[in-house]
């Protein structure tokens, strides 16, 4: 009998079903889980599914039972990997389920900054076009995705889909080399790429690596005063770097769904950020389109069944 515990199950909507292994189990879900909580309540599984409740070397050491960490999710930050492997515990994650989802999120924010499509919106509620007198007014400038370079950073399935669908709009996508590393074929160096984009869109994990990749020195190489979109973790932006960039015209608006912490303090840089008509912050959705969000729990289910049966699937330890 494995005894499965899913520690932030309301991370996933009521719509959605949840996979019922065909292995013998008892399955207990907890709507959110509280950092004090998670040792108690993983303590008698095998098996805990966490999306973004966090299981440190600590909690791990007080886990003697438990065999499987299963996220549900891509981004596996929040777990300490190298603790699980010391203490023989498996890590799972689940991998291009949202490859319609959060690209096309990526273009909603950035059409909805090129065009303006707030600003207006705005307007019209607040009678503007009545005021206006003509069929048509223009406080906002609006401009075309064709021609624009579309720097990404990130090439895997997401960077691919959203390099796919800008070539649709008649961009030019390239892809960024890491920072500080030699360009790789099919790739720019990072600060060309940073300086010549008309919009940068970032696809990378969050580690020691990429943490604050986006912060002052790069605002200041940006000469096309590009859009940022961020869809991927938000400790690769800092974010009080972006606030002042947006302040300088270093860059000319930005597109949010993930901040650090999630959520943010309402002082902080990101609410400020929010409040702004040159940036839009969604919170965390990108990925949550209903198909993406099944995807997601169909994949968990086959992930945990290659477990029991002795298989390596999506494995990170």
């Amino acid at each position: 009998m494995q005894k499965i515990v899913f520690l932030d199950a309301a991370t996933l909507a009521e719509a959605v079903v949840l996979p019922r292994p065909g292995f013998a189990h008892r399955w207990t879900n907890y709507a959110s889980t509280a950092p004090g909580d998670v040792v108690a309540r993983a303590r008698p599984a095998q098996i805990a599914v966490t999306n973004k409740v966090r299981l440190d070397a600590t909690t791990i050491a007080a886990l003697p039972e438990l065999r499987l960490i299963a996220i549900a999710a891509t981004g596996f930050d929040h777990v300490d990997v190298a603790a699980a492997r010391a203490a023989g515990i498996a890590v799972t994650n689940i991998r291009a389920y949202s490859v319609d989802s959060v690209p096309e999120h990526v273009f909603a924010l950035i059409l909805a900054l090129k065009r303006q499509i707030l600003p207006y919106v705005a307007d019209v509620r607040a009678g503007a076009w009545q005021a206006a007198g003509q069929f048509a007014f223009h406080s906002y400038k609006i401009s075309d995705l064709r021609g624009k370079r579309l720097g990404l950073f990130g090439s895997g399935a997401l960077g691919q889909r959203v390099a796919e669908l800008g070539r649709a709009f008649g961009m030019e996508p390239v892809f960024s080399a890491r920072k500080h590393r030699p360009a790789r074929p099919g790739a720019l160096p990072f600060a060309e790429v940073v300086a010549t984009s008309d919009i940068l869109s970032l696809h990378c994990p969050l580690n020691a690596e990429t943490e604050n990749m986006i912060g002052a020195p790069e605002f200041a190489l940006m000469r096309q005063k590009p859009l940022l979109i961020n869809t991927a973790r938000g400790g690769l932006v800092d974010e009080e770097a972006l606030e002042r960039a947006l302040d300088q015209g270093l860059v000319s608006g930005a597109g949010l769904d993930v901040t650090r912490p999630e959520p943010p303090p309402i002082d902080s840089a990101i609410m400020r950020l929010a409040r702004r008509p040159d940036a839009l912050v969604t919170p965390h959705v990108a990925w949550a389109s209903l198909e993406s969000q099944q995807r997601l729990a169909d994949q968990l289910g086959e992930v945990l069944a290659a477990f029991v049966r002795g298989e390596r699937m999506n494995r990170l330890d």
